[in-house]
């Protein structure tokens, strides 16, 4: 059955911005398909939410708080995984994110920030996942990238030369880890997310954005979470080191800021 391909029988998966909208999607939906999650986020209340949906599944979830911005604080969620589990086969770097600025005020200080939380934060997790990955044959890392970075729009300078810098992060390490780790990416376009919970509460912006993608919808964090798993499963055992496109046909950023010209 071709459905089989898409189960992750007796699999373990840490996955970083696990407390709500993507992340937590991820989370549940690799439960679902049966694996044990190690779940990480600022907010220990936002992730006993999740670790509820993940035994309501019928897997079991390690949650560990962290602050993923302090690389001290990442090989703890490896060490999660090997001790609560026994193995690593499975790592989402979905935590990232970086505020939009002018151009003029967007300082080398808060590129290197970005750059930081967006890349180094997932080059960690990997450093320290790889070993352990590899005890038991491999496994598959997915990196949660974004349109922007590959669209131009006013005021994601910062955001969106990290997650270019994230997309292209996904070719190389593929190279080097190949044929034992999969490494993908996917460039995940506007999302239905709290981090869009106040534009989107505005019915005329939320209109303007429907209407500069091309399928007229907002995506939903299950639409994310399908494509992690196909990425990670069986059914994606031939793709490495592609950045796949979830972003409803997007050419445009869908969220103009209007900033005026210098």
């Amino acid at each position: 059955m071709i459905l089989d391909r898409f189960a992750v029988s007796g699999k373990v998966a840490v996955v970083t911005g696990a407390g709500r909208g993507i992340g937590a999607a991820t989370a549940v939906a690799l439960a679902e398909a049966g694996a044990d999650v190690v779940i990480s986020a600022r907010t220990a209340e936002q992730l006993k939410d999740v670790a509820e949906q993940i035994e309501q599944a019928g897997r079991r979830a390690k949650v560990v708080p962290a602050d993923l911005n302090n690389l001290d604080e990442i090989p703890a969620l490896v060490a999660a995984a090997q001790e609560s589990f026994g193995r690593l086969d499975i790592v989402v770097n979905n935590v990232g994110g970086t505020m939009p600025a002018p151009f003029v005020n967007t300082t080398p200080d808060i590129l290197k920030d970005a750059f930081h939380f967006n890349v180094a934060t997932a080059h960690a997790l990997n450093l320290a996942a790889v070993p352990v990955m590899l005890e038991t044959g491999g496994g598959s890392i997915v990196n949660i990238s974004s349109v922007l970075g590959r669209l131009s729009g006013r005021g994601f300078l910062a955001y969106g030369t990290a997650k270019a810098a994230l997309s292209h992060y996904t070719r190389l390490a593929a190279t080097d880890l190949s044929p034992k780790i999969r490494v993908n990416a996917i460039c995940v376009g506007s999302v239905a997310t709290s981090a869009l919970d106040i534009v989107l509460s505005n019915e005329e912006i939320k209109t303007k954005m429907e209407q500069a993608t091309p399928l007229r919808v907002i995506g939903e964090p299950e639409d994310i979470a399908a494509t992690v798993l196909y990425l990670t499963s069986e059914a994606g055992k031939f793709v490495t080191g592609k950045v796949i496109e979830v972003d409803g046909g997007t050419e445009r950023p869908t969220l103009e800021l209007g900033l005026e010209d210098l």
